[in-house]
């Protein structure tokens, strides 16, 4: 062998670096190993998405309970005050109303007193019998109402017994047997206990 076809050992050692198999397997072998590290974050990451997303529908549920509580306390809120402010309206002119049965009270001692009504002039009980039932139409409109419980059991949670009398008849026992003064009530609610008269039957 000639000198100049002497191969020198850097030679091989390069050639074998080069060679197309050795580089081919160590490629496969470095794309294996990405692929499976790409694979296993991949995993994790699709892992860690889905936790988020089942706290995120977690969330989503409490907001949205919280917020429908909210909303329901909001509208039974409302309701309350339309009910309340109702309620306020309708016994806003209570005291009015009380002051004004006085007035229905004096007409009535006056068409009680028939002796001295009569001597009126006929036109002129005429014009204040039209008042007197034109103011009560007015107030029985607006909620007051006229309590005669004449000829009913008595109650004590409606009437102000002022006299008890005797009675022959067993029926009469306990039952109003005469209004001094008639009561009043305004919108169901007894503004003026009438003052009777109770019957009390005794064997």
């Amino acid at each position: 062998m000639k000198d100049d076809e002497i191969i020198d050992e850097n030679d091989v050692e390069t050639a074998a670096d080069t060679n197309p198999e050795t580089t081919l397997d160590d490629s496969a072998d470095a794309g294996l190993d990405d692929s499976v590290v790409s694979e296993e974050s991949s995993a994790e990451t699709i892992k860690k998405l889905r936790e988020k997303l089942k706290k995120a529908l977690v969330e989503k549920q409490e907001y949205l309970t919280g917020w429908q509580k909210d909303k329901a306390e909001f509208v039974n809120a409302r309701k309350r005050d339309a009910e309340s402010q109702k309620e306020f309206m309708k016994f806003a002119n209570e005291s009015l109303m009380a002051e004004l049965t006085a007035v229905l009270d004096s007409f009535g001692m006056a068409f009680a007193n028939k002796e001295a009504w009569e001597k009126v002039d006929k036109n002129w009980r005429t014009g204040v019998e039209y008042i007197s039932n034109q103011l009560k139409k007015v107030l029985e409109d607006n909620g007051l109402k006229e309590i005669n419980p004449e000829g009913q059991p008595f109650d004590p949670m409606r009437d102000e017994a002022i006299e008890y009398e005797p009675v022959t008849d067993a029926k009469w026992d306990h039952v109003v047997t005469s209004v001094i003064q008639k009561g009043y009530s305004y919108n169901g609610r007894t503004l003026k206990a009438p003052k009777v008269k109770v019957g009390e039957f005794k064997k």
